[in-house]
Parts: C-alpha cells; sequence; structure tokens
C-alpha cells in the first residue's frame, strides 16, 4: 500500500466514518461504560488502522492508533461528548464575563488548518543551561493514582511560585508535561516581577518529545 493510499483511508475514515460514529454521541454516551458496545466501535476503527498501518490483524487497536496519529473511538467519543456539554453550558449563560469565567473550553484537540502556524512562524527552542533570574521547573506524571502536573517558578533563586494540576485519568504523560509548560508561561504573564529583574527565562523540562514536537512545524496536535 502506498502512501497516498494510506492518506486516502485517513481521509475517509475522519471524513466519512468518524462522523457517523460521533452522530448523537452526547446522547448514549452512557452506554459505552458497558464493554458490549465498546468492543463494536473498537471493531470498526480496527479495521480502519490496520489498513492504514499495514499491521496484522492480531495487533492490538492502540498501537496502530499510535502508528496513525488517530485518538482511540471511546476517548474521541467522550470528547465529543464533553465538548457538547460545555458548548451547551456556555450557549446557557446570559453573562459574558460569568461564561468566560467558570465554562473555559479546555479541550485538548488537533488544531484546524486555519489555526495553523505558518512555517516561518515555527517556534525556536535554544537548549541550554543560562544562570537566568527566572527559573521555571515543570514536570508531569501518569499513574494509577492519576495524572498529574506540577510548577515551581524561582526568582533570583527564590521561590515565589508553585502550583499543582490534575489531569483527566485520559491525558497521557506527555499532555501532562505539555500543560505545565504552557500553565507556566500563563503564570510568569500575571505575577508582578520588578523593573530590576531581567527578563531572561529558563524553562527547565525533561520532556524531549515535547521539545521535539514544538520544533516539528508538521505536529498541529
Amino acid at each position: 500500500m502506498t502512501s497516498s493510499n494510506c492518506v486516502q483511508h485517513v481521509f475517509v475514515y475522519t471524513g466519512a466514518i468518524l462522523p457517523l460514529l460521533q452522530y448523537g454521541a452526547p446522547i448514549w454516551i452512557k452506554a459505552l461504560e458497558k464493554a458490549s458496545y465498546k468492543i463494536k466501535l473498537i471493531r470498526i476503527q480496527r479495521l480502519i488502522n490496520i489498513r492504514i498501518a499495514k499491521s496484522f490483524r492480531t495487533v492490538s487497536n492502540e498501537a496502530p492508533c499510535i502508528i496513525n496519529g488517530l485518538t482511540p473511538i471511546d476517548i474521541k467519543l467522550e470528547e465529543t461528548a464533553q465538548l457538547f456539554q460545555l458548548t451547551r453550558r456556555n450557549k446557557s449563560e446570559k453573562d459574558h464575563d460569568t461564561r468566560t469565567k467558570n465554562c473555559p473550553q479546555n479541550m485538548d484537540y488537533d488544531a484546524q488548518p486555519e489555526d495553523w502556524l505558518h512555517p516561518a512562524d515555527t517556534v525556536r527552542i535554544t537548549e541550554h543551561h543560562e544562570d537566568d533570574a527566572i527559573q521555571i521547573f515543570t514536570d508531569g506524571s501518569k499513574s494509577a493514582q492519576g495524572v498529574g502536573a506540577g510548577i515551581a517558578l524561582f526568582i533570583q533563586n527564590k521561590l515565589v511560585h508553585q502550583r499543582r494540576l490534575t489531569l483527566h485519568s485520559n491525558c497521557s504523560n506527555n499532555q501532562s508535561e505539555q500543560l505545565a509548560i504552557v500553565k507556566a508561561m500563563e503564570i510568569i504573564q500575571e505575577l508582578h516581577i520588578a523593573d530590576n529583574v531581567p527578563r531572561e527565562i529558563t524553562i527547565h523540562t525533561d520532556s524531549r518529545i515535547t521539545l521535539q514536537s514544538l520544533k516539528n512545524p508538521k505536529n498541529h496536535r
């Protein structure tokens, strides 16, 4: 199977099959709590996954999902239902300020083509160990206890802020690492920093995947 055929199969799945599977998901999403219904949907996704990845029929569904860059169908349907509930809740709010504060649409999904960065505006990352005045340490993890992230912010070697974050159990370890970095940059914008403190900032992360993703202009997640 050629690369063009693989791309065509992805388009068929995302443009035709997936919308059919998502139809009415917010209404019947609770039915997926029953294993027999979930298995039926997984079988449908497996067929297209196997053709795209050119894998054996004995492979698990999660492996070709990772290879093909497709979200497992049960997680995708849950995302669809949650996004519907958030949108519905936002529309029911009359006060725009209250809606913005209490109902953030903190869903994690692929950016649409119109939101992609221009190739000339891709992120440039310099990996070094400068002794900057502002140091931010981030970390994330996933275990049996749940998914979480942590942030510690030092200004001139003094701890000025720290925060713990709890993520949904469906989130991955990489997502927790990335959320910690995003939240750290949001925090630095909110803090009052003395005028005599240099504005150079170093963010410390042990997530190599995150750094490689930021450097890759073709990654739109």
